[in-house]
């Protein structure tokens, strides 16, 4: 497999537990459906968490795999 396939099965896997496959399948039509700027949305992401948390949060997730 290529890397985009990887990534893209890997993607739909993690929306799809945390979102559930109805959930999922309409993140996906939304983010294809509309304009979509990655740089400016990730900009409002983490604004109400304090460096400490985001940091914790990073760590959490790194630790994951």
């Amino acid at each position: 497999m290529d890397t985009e396939t990887v990534l893209r099965n890997k993607g739909m896997r993690i929306l799809i537990k945390h979102l559930g496959n109805v959930e999922a399948e309409r993140f996906i039509m939304l983010i294809n459906r509309e304009p979509f700027d990655y740089t400016e949305w990730q900009q409002d992401l983490f604004t109400d968490m304090s460096v400490k948390e985001l940091s914790s949060l990073a760590m959490r997730e790194y630790n994951k795999d």
